[in-house]
């Protein structure tokens, strides 16, 4: 189940998720992007298995909240779950996006965008996660500038502010 949201992120009911997309209806989601130390952004790419964006890569991890669950809640639940790290997350931001997506599936979100930093070693859950690998940030730049197809709507929409953001600037300094 998702939780259905109006442009301002006010709760409106619950609807299971591929019913969600599958109606292309606003609903609350969430996006983690996780640094190491030296700077590098953990990415995931996709089980092959998901019902939509299979095989893409993305951000560390993403998500959406059950009903009754705060946002900041079901992020740490689902980095946990996924990658088996646990983490301080900041909020940096929020967006809203709609695209249509293959299989006549539609990602209309209200999307909570996290940060957080961890030399964790990830231990990803295979029914999510087909692969990962840490970035720096100049190389995934260019993978995204000359592969765009490879990467998730969300992940493309959010990356770049992302990484202008003076919190996360501090982090991995001007790479």
């Amino acid at each position: 189940m998702v939780i259905l949201v109006d442009e301002q992120d006010n709760p409106l009911g619950s609807m299971e998720k591929f019913m969600a997309h599958q109606k292309g209806v606003l609903h609350r989601a969430f996006s983690i992007f996780i640094f190491n130390s030296c700077g590098d952004l953990l990415l995931q790419q996709r089980a092959k298995s998901k019902y939509h964006s299979a095989g893409l890569w993305s951000n560390s991890c993403c998500g959406h909240p059950l009903p009754g669950e705060e946002t900041i809640d079901a992020a740490n639940r689902r980095l946990h779950e996924e990658f088996g790290i646990q983490t301080s997350l900041k909020l940096l931001f929020s967006f809203q996006y709609n695209v249509a997506l293959e299989n006549g599936l539609t990602e209309n979100e209200f999307d909570h965008v996290y940060f957080g930093i961890s030399d964790a070693h990830p231990v990803p859950d295979s029914e999510e996660i087909e692969t990962w690998k840490y970035m720096n940030t100049a190389d995934l730049r260019d993978m995204i500038s000359t592969n765009d197809k490879d990467f998730t709507c969300w992940f493309k929409l959010c990356v770049e502010r992302v990484l202008l953001s003076s919190e996360v600037v501090g982090i991995i300094g001007n790479r």
